[in-house]
C-alpha cells in the first residue's frame, strides 16, 4: 500500500454519541451528547457531516442517514479506564490506561497543600471540587484582595489553578502550574494541572483563552512519536502539545478556540508537508458541555459543520481527514462532568472509500490505521482499518 502524504486528525472535544457498554459503571447511563443536544434544540443542521455518514451513527434529530455517504464512518469504544481528556487522546494515539488517573472529590491532602504553598510562596484558596465558573463567583473577590491563587478540582483528574491576570501575571501562573506538576507524583499524579486565568470584576469574572494544560507524559510511544521518528511533520493544533507533554511534535499552533483551530489546521494542510496534523477543538467541552448549555453546544457543532467544506477542499490528492472525539460531555445530563460514551469516526478524502467502518473495540485503532496509511511503525496497540477505508489503486 502506497503511503499517504498527510493524515489530518481532528478531535471534536467531548462530542460523544452515547452507547458506551460500561456507561452505567461511570454513572452515565443514558448520556448521549449529540442525540440529547439535538433533541433539546429541536434538531441539528449538520449537512456536511451528514454527507460523510454521520447520520448513520445514531438517531440525531435533524441529521439524516444519507443513502450514499461520501465518507467512511464508524464508532470508537474507549477501553482506557476513566473518561478524561488525556486518556482519550492518548488512546487515540495508541496508549491506553489500565487504571484511571486519581481524582480528589474532597480536595487534595492538606499536607500537600501546605507543601505546595511553601514552594510557591503564597497561600491558596479553595482546595475543593467545584465548577470553574461557580468558584470564581465564590472566591474571585477574595483572590483579588489577597493575591492567593484559587486551587480546585473536579470529577476529572485535574489540579486547577485560577488567577486574575492583573493579580498574578500569566507567566507566574504558569510557573505555579509547573511547580504543581513537579510535585504531583505517585498517588497524587493527576492527569493534568490546568492554568485557569481570568479577567473582570466581582460579579463579572470571565475566563480567558490563555488556559494551559500541564499533563503527565504518556507511558510508551504514541503515533506522534512514531511519525516524528520517521522524519515526518507532526503538527499539533490547540491543546495537543499540552496533552502529550510537548512530546512527539515538530510544529505547534496553540489556538484557543474552535474557529482559530480550524484555520490553523487548514494552514498546516496547505504547507503540503508530509506527516500528521493533530488538532483539538475545545469549545464544545469547555464552553458548553461543562456549562450545561445545549444551545451553545448545538451552535458550535453547526459552526464546525459550516467550515468542514473548507477543510475538505484544502486536502491534497494523497491526504485523508479523520474526525473523532475523546469522550462525551452531555450538556443535558444535569452534570457538568465528562460522560463515558462512544465517539464518532468520520474519514474523508480522495484515498478514502465511503464505507461503514463499524464499531471499533478501542480508540487505538485510529493510531494503528494512521501508522499503516503513513507507512510508519504502529505504536503497538489497536487494529488498523486502513484496508477497509483505503481506495485500492491499480
Amino acid at each position: 500500500m502506497d503511503a499517504l502524504r498527510q493524515i489530518i486528525l481532528i478531535v471534536l472535544d467531548s462530542v460523544g454519541i452515547g452507547d458506551a457498554p460500561d456507561a452505567e459503571a461511570y454513572g452515565d447511563a443514558g448520556s448521549n451528547t449529540v442525540a440529547n443536544t439535538a433533541r433539546a434544540v429541536g434538531g441539528l443542521r449538520l449537512p456536511h457531516m451528514a454527507a460523510l455518514g454521520f447520520g448513520h451513527l445514531g438517531n440525531f434529530a435533524g441529521v439524516p442517514a444519507v443513502a450514499q455517504p461520501q465518507g467512511a464512518y464508524g464508532r470508537l469504544t474507549e477501553v482506557s479506564a476513566g473518561k478524561d481528556t488525556t486518556s482519550g487522546h492518548w488512546e487515540l494515539a495508541g496508549v491506553s490506561l489500565a487504571k484511571p488517573f486519581p481524582t480528589f472529590p474532597k480536595g487534595f491532602p492538606p499536607s500537600f497543600i501546605v507543601a505546595y504553598e511553601s514552594r510557591i510562596g503564597r497561600g491558596t484558596l479553595g482546595n475543593r471540587a467545584a465548577s470553574g465558573t461557580v468558584i470564581l463567583d465564590e472566591l474571585g473577590a477574595e483572590h483579588v484582595s489577597t493575591g492567593r491563587p484559587i486551587v480546585y478540582t473536579s470529577a476529572d483528574s485535574v489540579f486547577q489553578i485560577a488567577a486574575h491576570q492583573e493579580v498574578i501575571p500569566l507567566e507566574e501562573l504558569y510557573r505555579f502550574c509547573e511547580t504543581a506538576r513537579e510535585m504531583l507524583t505517585g498517588d497524587l499524579a493527576v492527569g493534568r494541572v490546568i492554568a485557569r486565568p481570568f479577567i473582570g470584576a466581582p460579579g463579572s469574572f470571565t475566563r480567558t483563552e490563555h488556559r494551559r494544560d500541564f499533563s503527565l507524559a504518556p507511558q510508551g510511544d504514541t503515533i506522534l512519536d512514531k511519525v516524528k521518528a520517521a522524519g515526518l511533520m507532526v503538527a499539533g493544533v490547540g491543546k495537543i502539545e499540552d496533552i502529550f507533554a510537548h512530546r512527539g511534535l515538530t510544529d505547534v499552533n496553540h489556538t484557543g478556540n474552535n474557529e482559530a483551530g480550524v484555520t490553523a489546521t487548514v494552514d498546516f494542510i496547505r504547507t503540503r508537508k508530509p506527516g500528521l496534523i493533530f488538532a483539538n477543538l475545545v469549545d464544545f467541552d469547555a464552553l458548553y458541555g461543562h456549562r450545561n448549555n445545549p444551545q451553545g453546544y448545538a451552535q458550535a457543532l453547526e459552526a464546525f459543520d459550516r467550515r468542514l467544506p473548507e477543510l475538505l477542499s484544502a486536502l491534497g490528492p494523497d491526504d485523508a481527514l479523520m474526525i473523532t472525539a475523546d469522550h462525551g460531555n452531555d450538556p443535558t445530563s444535569g452534570s457538568t462532568d465528562h460522560s463515558r460514551e462512544r465517539v464518532p469516526l468520520l474519514a474523508a478524502g480522495n484515498p478514502v472509500r465511503p464505507v461503514d467502518i463499524g464499531t471499533r473495540r478501542t480508540f487505538a485503532d485510529v493510531a494503528a490505521t494512521i501508522a499503516e496509511l503513513l507507512g510508519v511503525p504502529a505504536p503497538g496497540r489497536g487494529d488498523s482499518f486502513a484496508e477497509t477505508i483505503r481506495v485500492r489503486r491499480v
